[in-house]
């Protein structure tokens, strides 16, 4: 199990930047496959970025592709989600998530169900 912890999140105004942390504590960081979700109120958790056990392989929802990129570092145990030109629709808490696993992709991947490890959430708030 790895203890995994939130940061960064705001308020900031559409067309804004902001990034979110996620520190991981525990067992060794490198064997866990991670990603970010969120959800807004009333909305399903949904899915946002994933990444690789070796920062290799990334992927990203349709909503946020070329807007967001997530990255890793894995020495320092913790995963980035770079956010640019924010939408109010980006409105929502965000996730990181974990599951022990050393595949670089997978079907499952895009589904809360497949994490067994989640943070707390951090508050990102867009206005218009």
């Amino acid at each position: 199990q790895v203890q995994l912890v939130e940061s960064g999140g705001g308020l900031v105004q559409a067309g804004g930047s902001l990034r979110l942390s996620c520190a991981a504590s525990g067992r060794t960081f490198s064997d866990y496959t991670m990603a970010w979700f969120r959800q807004a109120p009333g909305k399903e958790r949904e899915f946002v970025a994933f990444i690789s056990y070796s920062g290799g392989s990334t992927y990203y929802a349709d909503s946020v592709k070329g807007r967001f990129t997530t990255s890793r570092d894995n020495a320092n145990k913790a995963m980035y989600l770079q956010m640019n030109s924010l939408k109010p629709e980006d409105t929502a808490v965000y996730y990181c998530a974990a599951r022990s696993s050393h595949t670089s992709g997978s079907s499952g991947s895009y589904s809360w169900h497949w994490y067994h490890d989640w943070g707390q959430g951090t508050q990102v708030t867009v206005s218009s």
